[in-house]
């Protein structure tokens, strides 16, 4: 997979960059079965006040089911097709198993239409496979893993996103994450060998406002920029800077105010933060 670059006859093209889209089998329609209806919100809530802002518009899509437990344990599948998934960074996989399921996974870097993939307790250390953490071999890197044994993976799920097995420790195993934290997760909790594939994405550029709005980001207006009845920052004679530290709206504190709410099971299996 590479980046395709643009001859810059428009100002935007310039410094455009898109996915050549090389590793995708299937261009055309994705499976019928696997398909959901997706209804967009603009950032409402069910009483239709905004509580996302600068979300809306966008083109119009349809969720791919895509199977994060992987518990078709010792039936053998085939990779059928890799996808194009608009509702994530990464492509999916296709899987056509032995009794005839079809389901989507996210695409593992390096594998490809025709290769044989199979998860459970004990399977063969390859890319694309799944078993728990008990299994795995130190060092070994891994993505789509679960917090929660059972639940379904949760952690690095991103294009190009993965994760390593530091150390095995009584129940726990020691991760580390791709932000660089240290976490411990139950030795039954399921992952999938290899990283997650589409690794360009994050050298893609946009290149202009209007690809943002395809998909469903709406610019964003400046604190300063506005007037004293919209924001505590506003106003002032010319331009300011808004003349207190950076707040919210509604006036509470931002940039670098923690606000992330202590949650002691979840706090007393961190190792390392990723904030030394």
């Amino acid at each position: 997979m590479a980046l395709k670059k643009f001859k810059p006859t428009t100002p935007s093209l310039r410094y455009m960059t898109v996915t050549d889209f090389s590793e995708l089998t299937k261009k055309k329609k994705p499976e019928k079965s696997l398909l959901r209806p997706l209804k967009k919100s603009g950032g409402r809530n069910n009483g239709g006040r905004v509580t996302a802002w600068c979300r809306g518009g966008g083109h119009k899509r349809r969720y791919r089911l895509i199977d994060f437990r992987r518990r078709k344990h010792g039936v053998p599948a085939r990779v059928a097709a890799i996808e194009y998934d608009p509702n994530r960074s990464s492509r999916i996989a296709l899987l056509v198993y032995a009794d005839g399921d079809k389901r989507y996974i996210l695409a593992p870097d390096g594998v490809g239409v025709g290769d044989a993939l199979m998860s459970g307790p004990e399977v063969e250390i390859r890319d694309g496979n799944c078993m728990p953490l008990r299994g795995v071999p130190l060092g070994t890197t891994i993505h789509n893993l679960e917090m929660i044994p059972g639940k379904g993976g949760q952690v690095a799920r991103a294009a190009g996103a993965e994760c390593q097995l530091m150390a095995k420790e009584g129940r726990h195993a020691h991760i580390k994450l791709p932000s660089g934290e240290v976490r411990m997760f139950s030795l039954e909790c399921y992952c999938t060998l290899g990283k997650v594939g589409n690794l360009d994405h994050e050298n893609v550029v946009i290149g202009k406002a209007g690809r943002n709005r395809w998909l469903g980001r709406r610019s964003s207006t400046r604190g300063v920029a506005m007037n004293p009845v919209d924001h505590p920052m506003g106003g002032g004679e010319g331009r300011s800077s808004g003349g207190r530290h950076p707040c919210t709206p509604w006036g509470k504190p931002t940039k670098g105010y923690k606000t992330r709410k202590r949650k002691k099971a979840s706090d007393k299996l961190i190792v390392r933060r990723r904030n030394k």
